[in-house]
C-alpha cells in the first residue's frame, strides 16, 4: 500500500526520512528494495522548532522534510539487513541468559531456605555433579522441578544461538583480532563485532568511544560542570561489553590492574573501571580497524 501511494511521485522524491522507532526494519527494507533513497532519522538529535505551539505526525513530517532540504537532518545508521538478524539473535541470547539466571537464583534461594544447603549455580545448571539435598515437601519439590525444566529448555536454546553466532562470525577477521585482547572472550567479542557494524562509519576513535558510552557526558562553563548532556546516547550493549572486558582485564593483565588501582586510589572505583573500559574500547577500535593483535605496551605505555 505504501509503495503504491509513493509510485506517482517517484521522480520527484529525493529522499524519504524514517524515524528510528522500534519497528523501522520492515519499512526501511521495503523502501530500499523498491529503489527509494532512505534516511534513518536519529530522533534523539532532532530538535523541534521552539516556536511551535502544538505538534502531531503531520507537523513532524514537514519539520523533517525542512531539515532534509537544509541538509542538517540528523541521520542514524541503517544496519545491513544480512547481519541484522544475527545481531538481534545475540540480543535474544542475552535476554534468555538473564531469564535463566532468574530461575537459577530462585532455585538456589528455595533450596537454601528449606534445607540450609546453598547449592552453587554450577550444580543447578548441571555442570557440577554435586548431589542435591532431599526435599521432603512435595510442593517445594514441584516448584524446583519447574525451575529446573525452564533452565534446561533455556540452556538448550542458548547453546543453539551460540552455535549459530559462532558460525556467522568465524570468517570475520575482526572477531579473531578481538580474541587477542586479554579479558575478551567469545561472548564479548560477538557483542563488539555485531553491535559495531561497519567500523568505517565512525570518523575516528573518539566517535567510536563515545558511541560505546565510554566518554563523559557533561556541560561545562568557566571550568565548572553545569549539567549533563544525553547520557543515554550511544549503544548500551557496547557499554556493557567493554565494562565486562575491563573487569576481566584486571584478572588477566597486570598492566590493566595497575592502571585500575591507580585510578581507584584517586577517584571512585566505578569511575576507575569506566576509565579502563574507555582505554580498552580505544584499543579494540585499532585492533579491528588494522586487524592486528592486541599490544599491551601501546595501550599502557
Amino acid at each position: 500500500m505504501t509503495l503504491k501511494t509513493l509510485e506517482p511521485y517517484r521522480a520527484d522524491i529525493t529522499g524519504i526520512a524514517v524515524e528510528s522507532t522500534f519497528n523501522w526494519y520492515w519499512l526501511v527494507d521495503g523502501l530500499m528494495e523498491a529503489g527509494y533513497p532512505v534516511m534513518l532519522v536519529n530522533t534523539s538529535k532532532v530538535k523541534q522548532y521552539e516556536g511551535l505551539k502544538h505538534t502531531d505526525d503531520k507537523h513532524d513530517a514537514f519539520w523533517l522534510a525542512h531539515l532534509m532540504r537544509l541538509g542538517i537532518l540528523p541521520r542514524g545508521y541503517i544496519y545491513p539487513k544480512e547481519q541484522r538478524a544475527v545481531r538481534d539473535l545475540l540480543r535474544e541470547r542475552r535476554r534468555l541468559v538473564q531469564q535463566r539466571a532468574t530461575h537459577v537464583l530462585s532455585t538456589q534461594s528455595t533450596v537454601w531456605r528449606h534445607t540450609a544447603v546453598r547449592l552453587p549455580s554450577k550444580a543447578i545448571l548441571g555442570t557440577n555433579k554435586m548431589p542435591w539435598p532431599e526435599l521432603v515437601n512435595d510442593n517445594v519439590a514441584l516448584g524446583i522441578r519447574a525451575h529446573r525444566a525452564a533452565i534446561k529448555t533455556l540452556s538448550t536454546h542458548i547453546e543453539r544461538i551460540e552455535d549459530t553466532v559462532t558460525k556467522a562470525l568465524k570468517p570475520m577477521p575482526e572477531y579473531g583480532s578481538l580474541l587477542s585482547v586479554p579479558g575478551i572472550g567469545p561472548v564479548i567479542a560477538w557483542t563488539i563485532v555485531l553491535e559495531t557494524g561497519e567500523l568505517k562509519r565512525f570518523e575516528n576513535v573518539g566517535h567510536f568511544a563515545s558511541y560505546c558510552r565510554c566518554v563523559d557526558s557533561k556541560k561545562t562553563s568557566n571550568g565548572k560542570k553545569k549539567g549533563e548532556g544525553n547520557i543515554k546516547y550511544g549503544n548500551p550493549y557496547l557499554a556493557w561489553a567493554f565494562f565486562e572486558a575491563a573487569h576481566f582485564a584486571i584478572q588477566y593483565l597486570p598492566a590493566a590492574r595497575r592502571f585500575y588501582e591507580k585510578k581507584a586510589a584517586q577517584r571512585h572505583p566505578i569511575l576507575a573501571m569506566k576509565a579502563l573500559s574507555h582505554k580498552i574500547a580505544r584499543a579494540c577500535y585499532y585492533v579491528m580497524r588494522d586487524q592486528v593483535p592486541f599490544d599491551e605496551k601501546r595501550l599502557f605505555s
